[in-house]
């Protein structure tokens, strides 16, 4: 274990090109903090555009051959990753827990199992996929798109690398990432993941900086065929304006404030509760996460009674603690944003059902968050209309069907939406009103065979699965192919 440790740390202060660990192009480093202590535990190095620059030319250099690889030996590479993987678990577990505050039950299960799942599914895809077909007198190819950038987040950040990931590999690309700041060993551990199990040099590549800095370079960069971020909407914009000039394709998976529909007919009490639990989820660190509560008027009392005890159950603590429900987040950026937006629902009328500004009671030191409920929410306050990324949920009134369904839509994001109802047929109705790229029913979890990605300001493209695979292949029609 000692000497896991050593080799992580030697890495940390390194970047991963050509199949090697090499030096960065100049001597700079940030400091990673633990948000349960506040205290920094390491420090990466950070690159900059010259490293951004040697990286994609690695991976330039192995994209010929590797795009000529078969179906067969693309599927051989994602079993052997698959078998070297679930080997490294635990540590990708440990790495998740300390650097963003996740549980270490949920960082272990959940977050390095999201990993495994994109890998398992990508390899499935694979198998079957269609990568020629004939119309008429063409034939249509869908070939590898070259070589990706992929910018990647800290709150889920090993289910965003692997659903990248898996399906370029699966496709025949190459590719450079740059894995959050904050979150970065899990990424490290991935790219020893990749090594052992034969990735050829080049084709993955990995470079740690700050967004300004290595993503801004990485969107800008004309050696780049597409571009793939996770991250917020502001941030998105950002990339597909510096990618604009070169043309190369940008695919976004950004922000959202998802509306969960708790219609009359549903299983009110369970419906509420398991939507409050799934809004505090990861500390509500979650861009798909339910964080508007849509009810009948008369029954608000109700269910602000249902979600304030939930809330008031869950355990807030040290993420490595047993029984610990929630964890800190990431950050103190993030914890004085929470607040911010806590004390706005407090000024602009909110009825606070439970949490509130502040630590919960007993922890004087961490990032931690009161997992905080408002009730009586107007679709005007800011709560209702800002994400949040933190355990606050906000409780809406709606008249009837329509109201609800006018509400949920009523935002510039697009990318989750929840249904409750008693009667299945019901809420497929209503899910196929509203305007976003995901809607679960009575409480289901996302398929991730099935595609993720959202409506309007929530992003553009689809991850996961078969429909992952196609964002990372051109399409060719090739005339005359004759009989």
């Amino acid at each position: 274990m000692q000497a896991m440790e050593q080799r992580e740390m030697a890495e940390r202060t390194k970047f991963y090109i050509g199949g090697t660990w090499v030096e960065p192009k100049e001597q700079r480093t940030l400091p990673v903090v633990n948000p349960a202590t506040e205290e920094a535990m390491y420090e990466i190095a950070i690159g900059g555009p010259a490293d951004v620059d040697a990286a994609v030319a690695a991976a330039r250099a192995a994209w010929p051959a590797f795009a000529a690889t078969t179906r067969e030996e693309r599927l051989a590479l994602l079993a052997r990753i698959l078998e070297v993987y679930a080997k490294r678990m635990r540590d990708i577990g440990a790495a998740i827990s300390d650097e963003m505050g996740a549980p270490l039950g949920l960082a272990e299960r959940v977050h390095a199992g999201a990993g495994l799942s994109h890998f398992m599914t990508t390899q499935e895809a694979l198998k079957t996929y269609n990568f020629e077909e004939r119309i008429g007198a063409a034939m249509v190819v869908r070939e590898s798109i070259g070589v990706a950038g992929m910018v990647t987040p800290w709150n889920w950040p090993m289910n965003q690398m692997a659903c990248k990931i898996a399906p370029a590999l699966a496709a025949g690309c190459t590719m450079v990432l740059k894995p959050s700041e904050y979150t970065p060993t899990c990424a490290l551990i991935l790219s020893e993941v990749l090594h052992e199990a034969g990735v050829p040099p080049g084709v993955f590549n990995l470079v740690n900086g700050l967004g300004p800095e290595v993503g801004a370079a990485m969107s800008a960069h004309p050696g780049l065929d597409m571009i793939s971020f996770t991250g917020s909407t502001r941030a998105g914009i950002d990339v597909a304006t510096r990618a604009a000039p070169t043309v190369k394709r940008v695919t976004q998976e950004l922000g959202g404030k998802s509306a969960n529909i708790i219609l009359e007919d549903a299983d009110f009490e369970k419906a509420v509760a398991g939507g409050t639990r799934h809004c505090f989820n990861n500390s509500g660190q979650s861009c798909n996460a339910p964080t508007r509560m849509l009810v009948p008027a008369a029954r608000m009392k109700e269910a602000a009674d249902i979600a304030a005890g939930v809330a008031d159950s869950l355990r807030v603590g040290d993420p490595r603690e047993k029984g610990i429900d929630l964890g800190p987040v990431v950050n103190r950026t993030q914890w004085e944003k929470i607040q911010r937006l806590i004390e706005s629902g407090v000024a602009e009328g909110a009825m606070l059902a439970a949490g509130g500004p502040g630590r919960p009671q007993g922890l004087n030191k961490g990032f931690y968050v009161r997992p905080t409920v408002f009730a009586s929410v107007t679709p005007d306050m800011t709560i209702a209309r800002e994400e949040i990324f933190g355990p606050v949920l906000s409780i809406l009134a709606y008249k009837d069907e329509d109201d609800a369904v006018r509400i949920a839509n009523d935002t510039p994001y697009g990318l989750a939406g929840y249904v409750s109802s008693g009667d299945i047929g019901h809420a497929r109705a209503v899910a196929r009103r509203l305007r976003a790229g995901n809607v679960n029913l009575n409480g289901t979890m996302n398929d991730r065979r099935a595609p993720f990605g959202g409506y309007k300001q929530s992003g553009n493209g689809r991850e996961w699965g078969r429909y992952g695979l196609e964002e990372y292949l051109e399409v060719k029609a090739i005339g005359g192919w004759g009989e």
